[in-house]
This record gives C-alpha cells, structure tokens and sequence, in this order.
C-alpha cells in the first residue's frame, strides 16, 4: 500500500507536475482532471481529452471489475487501481461494499496471499526482517513520514493466516486488505496507515521450495531471538509514530497470547484474532440470546478449535459473564473445549497456558465414552453437555456433522452454531445443511459469507460473524478519543454496539447486521468505544461532542482541487 498525503482541506498544493503527478495514486485523479489543472499541472497531452466525474470513472471500473474472470483477478485489478488511484479505488469499494468485501478481504485475500510471491505487484508498507535487526530504525526513517503523520499500523508475522496456517511474506496482504477495510467502513485517512510484514522466516516447506518465493527461506525463529524482534519493532515503531494504534494480525496462538500479555495494558493495541473475533462473536451470541431469552451465563459453550480466536472468544464472554454478576471460576465453568486431542481436561497433555482456565476435570468426565484414538471427541461432548452454544475455530471442514448438530438439537430449542472457520471451504458446516438438520431452528453465524437460504418457505439470513463489525470502529473510537489503551470495557462496548443493531426478531432475520449497514455499524461502534474510553479516564482527548469529532477526523473519497504550490 502506497504511501503519500491527503489533505482534508479542498485545494491541495504540489510540487509535482505532469508524469510525476500521475504516478502519486494520492494526487491521481486520472481523465477527472478539469482543463484548468491540466494547464497549470503539465498534464495538457498526457491524458485523453474527455473529461469524467469520479461516479463516470467509478461506474467504468465497476464494468471492468464485473468482467473479470476469477475473484482473484477482481482482487488484482481492485488493487491495481489503488497503486493508480486511491480516492476511486474507495469510492467503488465504498458505492459497492457488500459486493467487493469478501475480494478484498476474507475468503479471497486468502488465495491473494498464497499466490503473492508470483502474483506480485508492486510493494506495499514495511517489510521487517529478522535477520536485519540492526537497520530497522533505517527502515522506518525511509518511509519518510513525520512523527504524527500515522494513526494506524495493521502487523502480522504471517504464522496463522486465516485458515491456510503460515504464508510468510506474503502476509503483508493481511495487514493491506484490513487497512482498507478500517478506510472503507470507518473513514480512516489511507494516508495516515501503514501495513508492516515481520519476516521471521517460515515452516511452509513449498515457499521454501519456491525459487520465486520473496521471503526469507529459513525455518521460523522462535523464543529469545524472537522475542527480541518484537520488543525492537515496538519500539521502533512507537518512537517513529508516539500515538500510533497497533494492531497485530494473524500470529501464531503462543506468540499472539504472549504479545498481547506484554502490552496490552501498557500501550494502545489490541489482537484482532483474539480480542476482535471474541467482541464480534459475542455481539452475536448476545443478538441471538435476544431471541432465545437467555442470558449469557445460563449458557453452555462447547469451543471446537481452542486456539487463539476460539479461546479469545471464549474470554470475551467470560468477561461479560463477570460484568453479569457470575464469578469467574463459575464463568470459565460454562466452557467445554475440544481440539485434536479430544476434551481438554487437566490431564490432556501439553496443554498450554491460555487454555488452561478452561480445562474440565478427567474426574468430572472418567465414565465418558473415548473413540479409538482414545480421546473424547465432539459427538460425546454433546451428548454429555448438551449445549445451548456450539462454536467453531478448528478450520475442519464438515466436523459439524450431520450427527452432532442433530444430537444438539435433541435437546436444544434453538440452538446456537457457529462455524466460524474461514475461509469458505474451512467453515465446520454449511447453514444449508444446519438449517435442515434442525428443521429451520438453529440460528446460525458463520466466518466466511454465505448465502441466504431457503428452507420451507422460509428465506434465512445468515449472518457473518465478520470482525469488519468491530476492527474498523473499535480503531477509529480509540483514535479520536486518544485512549491510551483498548480496555475490556472498550470491547464490551463494541459487541453492545453492534448486537443493538441487529434484528434477530422475525423467524429467518439474521443475527447480525449486514455487510451492507458496515459504514453504519462502524460509526456506532466508534461512538461507544469513544464513550468507554471517556468514562473510564483512558482517553487523552477532550472531545465535548464524539459524533462531531468522528466527523471532523473522517476521509471520505472526493476529489479535492489540485494546484501547482508557488514558490515564495
């Protein structure tokens, strides 16, 4: 992702001119350049002689995107118009979200990345490696940017990328597609962000292999050295930019817990895999208790896949549970977690630290029937606990069986399900398959989109349980307020935030907003983290109206007059 100045004011003033202006996707405005600017700019002779309105331009690239062939190719050829023109790259995103959202961002940036060492363009934010430690102050004196020119900056070491596990350097697409995500739905100024890659090499035997592979070709560097790394890039990145918001993107599960341990209370960041996937699922857990009637600590919660998103669900509800008056023992007493290794109880081995509060007791469960591996596996669990919650983060396809979501329903009204695993293919069950397996009752948030579903003259909804609900006005709430950190309360906030925009009321309504109300939902999430931040003394900010603040702070994609700057 280039980087460059916008400005919020209506006339910008250049010093470039005719080719170089072209070339700054900041200042481009293409064949919307009016004749006075081609004049003073140098542009008379480089450009067509028609001149177009950006929704002319806009209207143009929404055909040229529509005829391609292939999702991956209407990523590149979204993203080839951001290298060329920023202000109409967001306005098609922006006129087209609902339709553009899953190209940008989650499935397909899945397959993006995979593919970004041979399908590489042209280089976006940061690249940090390891094994040049010593030039990384370097590094970030050549973007180039004064102190306060960056609000925002999205970093992944690529080691768990959505469900494909570790891609290496290509993970910078990570960091780009959920910066311009926090653009489109929040408003935050694409000049003022910055996507960083931490290359700490990597354990995907085929990058290695590849000769065109970009990354470093070692085996991923963990521990001490590791640690070091870290603690120099945040501290790089923080005497660069003093106010910047990080936000950590797609770490492994040991790496992400330990980070988010270190700093968390100490600097304004947050994990988007654990803190942003725990607020949008508990958004929908709590949409969905809205018409089950329940609260939250009446429930049981069986988590498929404990790692870093499922046990970062799991600690967002344990804290709601605390703010509902349950003690926390009893809270972390409501969870059931499985992964391969069936049940986790206090004698499964090597278990590790963040797991640990959650763990059930082999007393508790020594006359539970064991499969041949001998473990306890989900279908036992159920029939056992039988739960009113079923999440998944396992990323196995089909493990929501037939079997197992019946036998939940046996004993469920409504029951809750959840496969969350993304990309699509990943997804536990398909809601086609849970809504006829529980005669239309269960009510269903997924990872990756699906389509609506029909199902005895019933249409249903299904709603994704996107952390585009959250991430973007969760950023843009600490970013006006100045909080010096994102506190539970300010993640609370948001899933009230977003769950009080859903209407889960009428049989088949989805327990989610749509992707089409993001730019809606993001402002109101932004509100109430603003709020959370004021009331609990962590914002640094004196704002006496938020949602005029939000205004005054957000970028919305208009071409702004373009003159030549004067010499004095």
């Amino acid at each position: 992702m280039a980087i460059g100045t916008i400005s919020k004011q209506d006339v910008i003033q250049t010093n470039l001119k005719g080719k170089q202006l072209l070339l700054n996707p900041f200042l481009n405005k293409g064949v919307a350049f009016s004749k006075e600017e081609r004049q003073e700019l140098g542009l008379n002779g480089l450009l067509p002689t028609q001149i177009l309105t950006l929704e002319e331009q806009a209207k143009r690239i929404y055909e040229q995107f529509s005829a391609q062939t292939s999702d991956l190719r209407k990523n590149g050829l979204l993203y080839d118009l951001y290298n060329r023109n920023v202000v109409l790259f967001y306005k098609v995103l922006q006129d087209n979200l609902n339709e553009m959202l899953p190209i940008i961002y989650t499935p397909t940036v899945g397959e993006v990345i995979q593919k970004y060492s041979h399908e590489y363009h042209i280089p976006g934010g940061l690249y940090l490696s390891i094994d040049n430690m010593e030039n990384m102050e370097e590094a970030f004196n050549n973007l180039n940017i004064p102190s306060d020119g960056i609000d925002l900056i999205v970093v992944t070491d690529s080691e768990s990328i959505l469900g494909i596990g570790d891609q290496g350097v290509g993970g910078i697409n990570i960091a780009i597609g959920k910066l311009a995500v926090y653009t489109a739905a929040a408003g935050i100024d694409p000049s003022r962000v910055l996507p960083i890659v931490l290359d700490v090499g990597t354990n995907n035997e085929a990058l290695i292999k590849d000769p065109l592979y970009l990354g470093n070709k070692f085996s991923r560097v963990r521990g001490k050295n590791y640690d070091q790394f870290i603690e120099q890039f945040v501290e790089n990145a923080l005497k660069t930019f003093p106010d910047v918001l990080l936000h950590w993107e797609d770490l492994g599960n040991v790496n992400a817990r330990a980070i988010m341990e270190k700093y968390s209370d100490k600097i304004l960041t947050f994990n988007d895999d654990i803190q942003g996937t725990g607020a949008v699922t508990l958004a929908a857990v709590m949409s969905a208790l809205k018409v089950t009637k329940e609260s939250l600590s009446d429930q049981r919660i069986v988590i498929f896949g404990p790692g870093a998103a499922g046990i970062g669900n799991a600690d967002q509800m344990v804290e709601t549970m605390v703010l509902e008056g349950v003690s926390r023992e009893e809270a972390y007493n409501r969870f059931w977690p499985i992964d391969f290794r069936g049940l986790l109880t206090d004698e499964t081995p090597d278990v590790v630290s963040f797991q640990q509060p959650y763990v059930r007791s082999a007393k508790e469960v020594e006359d539970w029937e064991r499969n041949e591996e001998n473990i306890i596996p989900l279908l036992e669990v159920i029939r056992k606990v039988k739960p009113t919650i079923l999440i998944g983060t396992s990323g196995q396809a089909g493990a929501f069986s037939e079997e197992v979501v019946k036998e939940m329903a046996k004993h469920v009204e409504r029951p809750i399900i959840m496969p969350m695993s993304n990309p699509t293919p990943l997804a536990e069950a398909t809601p086609e398959d849970i809504i006829k397996w529980t005669d239309g009752k269960a009510l269903i948030a997924t990872g990756s989109p699906f389509k609506a579903v029909e199902y005895n003259g019933v249409t249903y909804e299904i709603g994704q349980s996107n952390n585009a609900f959250v991430f973007p006005g969760l950023g843009l709430g600490a970013i006006i307020a100045k909080a010096s950190i994102i506190s539970k309360g300010m993640f609370a906030a948001s899933a009230n935030a977003v769950a009080s925009l859903s209407d889960s009321s009428s049989l088949g309504a989805s327990i989610l907003p749509s992707i089409d109300k993001l730019q809606e939902v993001s402002k109101a999430v932004a509100i109430a983290v603003a709020e959370a931040a004021i009331e609990e003394g962590i914002a640094q900010a004196e704002i006496e109206d938020i949602e005029q603040a939000l205004n005054d702070y957000m970028w919305n994609p208009e071409y702004k007059t373009i003159t030549l700057k004067q010499d004095n």
